[in-house]
């Protein structure tokens, strides 16, 4: 593949306190220049045999493409995000903002702190979507160690010495404040639009239970701790549940081969979680037979092991 360089959609000269130099140079000398060195990287990695090529020589080319195709898309996204009145926030992105900030304000302090904790040093701090959760989250990424996987950036703001010592020398606080006064936040607030249309990745899917309400770990542990009224039962099989020492505390394990001997103790006036090791099927047959016999049940996704995972409480297995 060869990488094209992408336009400059700032317009240079109408930026507030970031003269057009600067952006030029940034552009032309550290922006072009990686583009350059991605191309010609990109050749010499096409060109060499993985078969008979050095282990560490392939490595080090595959570790520095990484490097530089950071380094270029992150650049992309910083100048593309400059050219307006970063004051001006539009009301969708502020509501985003809002949402998983608690404020643009609150935004805005976190963002302008962690770039100036790279005062001197190299870095980046991009605000990116997070598909899988549908938030957005302020990081710190650098071109060898880029970003969260699946995520999308929005906003970039470049901390590398040479994207303002040209004009601001070692004065990274001017810059930052500069940068923040010129963000285009309707370009930011298209790419958001169309980060939110990428699809999370895939979850898990038991086909057989796809219409059996599910509950997380992390939502029983919330009703178990706020007081709720709900029958939480270990359905882990008896060859399991024999070798195991400890259980979900506030659970209690009944044998799910002998469902019909236990049901009765069960109130249909509360609702009923199950689950077995893994959350797979035999958790979900069994809340499966209680909704049948018309209990308010579901099942615990990820069973004992999720609950481990989140740190749930534990208790000596009875």
């Amino acid at each position: 593949m060869t990488y094209s360089v992408a336009p400059l959609f700032c317009r240079p000269w109408t930026l507030n306190g970031i003269p057009a130099r600067l952006i030029e140079s940034h552009y032309e000398n550290n922006y072009g220049s990686a583009v350059r060195r991605l191309n010609a990287l990109t050749s010499e990695i096409r060109a060499i045999d993985p078969a008979t090529a050095a282990p560490e020589s392939l490595r080090r080319l595959k570790r520095d493409e990484f490097a530089l195709l950071n380094s270029t898309l992150l650049h992309e996204v910083y100048f593309a995000s400059l050219g307006g009145d970063g004051r001006a926030v539009p009301a969708t992105m502020a509501s985003a903002l809002e949402h998983d900030f608690g404020s643009v304000e609150r935004w805005r302090a976190e963002f302008i702190a962690m770039a100036e904790s790279l005062s001197g040093e190299s870095g980046w701090v991009v605000l990116s979507h997070v598909p899988r959760d549908d938030t957005l989250i302020n990081h710190i990424a650098s071109d060898n160690s880029q970003c969260i996987v699946g995520a999308t950036p929005v906003l970039a703001l470049d901390m590398y010495e040479h994207a303002y010592q040209l004009e601001f020398g070692a004065n990274a606080t001017a810059y930052v404040a500069a940068f923040m006064r010129n963000i285009d936040w309707l370009a930011v607030q298209a790419r958001l639009d169309d980060a939110m249309r990428v699809v999370p990745p895939r979850r898990l899917e038991q086909k057989q239970f796809a219409d059996l309400p599910s509950i997380t770990p992390e939502e029983l542990k919330h009703m178990l701790d706020a007081g709720a009224a709900v029958q939480v039962i270990d359905t882990r099989p008896r060859h399991y549940a024999a070798r195991t020492h400890e259980m979900m505390r506030g659970a209690v394990w009944r044998d799910p081969e002998r469902l019909e001997e236990w049901i009765g103790e069960l109130s249909k006036d509360k609702p009923v979680v199950t689950f077995c090791v893994y959350g797979f099927h035999i958790g979900c047959e069994t809340a499966a037979t209680l909704r049948q016999a018309g209990f308010d049940a579901k099942y615990m996704a990820g069973g004992h092991f999720a609950w481990k995972a989140i740190n749930g409480p534990t208790q000596l297995f009875e």
